[in-house]
């Protein structure tokens, strides 16, 4: 009997009992859905990352009290709470005494900042950022217009401004915002440049809600108790490491740190936070298959319980095609195949459905939706490999039938 033949013959027998055959492949339904809606997250979420996490610069990574992650909760946090505060000497240090960096720059931040200008007033909710001139390249920023801070503005701490621009937009919605000032903290800030837009991060929340101003003056408006992020630029890709290795050397020799002693500082670059994320959507991944694999064994004994109860309705077929000449295998075949065709039909269900529910999170929470070809694959040969591990042994018992017994069943 042709391979067509039996999957047209499967079909039918499916047809005949709609509902039985849908309850039966809820459970392949489910776990093939489950795999393809949580890889087509994953995947998209691990894509956006790798985008919005090019928030350094390229070859810079920086140095910081706390991790660029935090996670563990409050008493592993207090590990990182103890730690001395980095300062301004320590990025001295790095600047005069690492060959393999091209800038070493230095940063605080503060949120909350409340910015008037002659036009209008923004919620006060603005992210202050306190930096050298390295900032902007070192964060990997671009101009929108204007220039740079400078040396003499960090060592005559002017009251200068770089507006991000969501700012520049809310304070000077019809104007160039370069040249003119701003009054923040009761204080008067000259406009000398604004940045281009690099819109929100999973359309939460804005990366251009930002000011920029000279680290010097950040200390005189908020003082220095707090730890400066370091951030340190190679050379090229070439001396990354050993531009990494050397600020490592000497921060700790800064700290007095002992050699075996852990590190009381961090270090990370765009890819350390993009090995952390890929880490923890590994997790969801193995997460979302184990789920499958119980759903599909779930789904799995469906079919076999379904298949042994249609090999005992149909008994007197069996019996029938068997006096007519078919053989054994022929029978065989034709449940395995109508097994196989049931589990297959689930498999195409829960691709379907796990499409729609991660394009559902993704038009609901603009969460990017991606379903890697490999993810398809897999789920759709382990839903078919499901149909024949279930369905053998019910064909088995169909094709060991003895054809007189079989006739005589009523």
């Amino acid at each position: 009997m042709r391979l067509v033949d039996l999957v047209i013959g499967a079909l039918g027998a499916l047809r005949i009992n709609k509902l039985r055959s849908g309850l039966t492949t809820l459970g392949i339904v489910i776990g093939v859905g489950a795999v393809v809606a949580m890889m087509a997250m994953t995947s998209g979420f691990e894509g956006y990352v790798n985008k919005q996490f090019s928030g350094l610069g390229s070859n810079t990574f920086q140095i910081q009290k706390w991790p660029a992650m935090r996670m563990g909760g409050s008493r592993h946090m207090s590990k990182y709470r103890k730690r001395k505060d980095l300062t301004l000497a320590n990025v001295k240090a790095i600047r005069e005494n690492n060959e393999y960096a091209r800038f070493v720059g230095a940063e605080l931040w503060s949120f909350g900042g409340l910015v008037r200008s002659r036009y209008g007033t923004t919620p006060p909710n603005v992210f202050v950022a306190g930096g050298t001139p390295e900032f902007v390249s070192n964060n990997g920023y671009d101009f929108a217009e204007g220039r740079n801070m400078n040396a003499f503005d960090i060592l005559h701490d002017r009251n200068v401004v770089i507006l991000g621009a969501d700012v520049a937009t809310a304070l000077f919605p019809h104007s160039s915002p370069v040249g003119q000032h701003v009054v923040f903290s009761g204080r008067r800030f000259s406009v000398i440049g604004t940045m281009a837009a690099r819109g929100s991060f999973f359309g939460i929340g804005s990366r251009d809600n930002y000011m920029v101003i000279p680290i010097t003056a950040f200390v005189r408006i908020y003082g220095k108790k707090r730890s400066v992020n370091i951030t340190v630029q190679a050379m090229s890709p070439l001396v990354f490491e050993r531009a990494k290795d050397k600020a490592i050397q000497i921060m700790r020799q800064e700290r007095g740190l002992k050699p075996g002693q852990e590190n009381d500082f961090d270090t990370f670059s765009n890819e350390s936070v993009i090995d952390t994320v890929s880490g923890i959507t590994r997790y969801i991944t193995l997460a979302a298959i184990g789920i499958a694999i119980l759903s599909l064994i779930v789904g799995g004994i469906g079919i076999m319980n379904i298949m042994m109860v249609s090999v005992t309705e149909r008994t007197r077929e069996i019996g029938v095609r068997r006096a007519l000449g078919a053989r054994k295998t022929s029978i065989l075949w034709q449940f395995t195949v109508e097994a196989i065709v049931l589990s297959a039909l689930g498999g195409l269900l829960g691709l379907g459905a796990g499409y729609g529910a991660a394009y559902l999170a993704k038009a609901m929470a603009d969460l990017p939706a991606a379903a890697p070809v490999w993810a398809v694959v897999v789920a759709l040969g382990m839903s078919s490999l499901v149909g024949v591990v279930f369905g053998i042994y019910p064909a088995w018992r169909a094709s060991q039938l003895d054809p007189i017994v079989a006739l005589r069943r009523e």
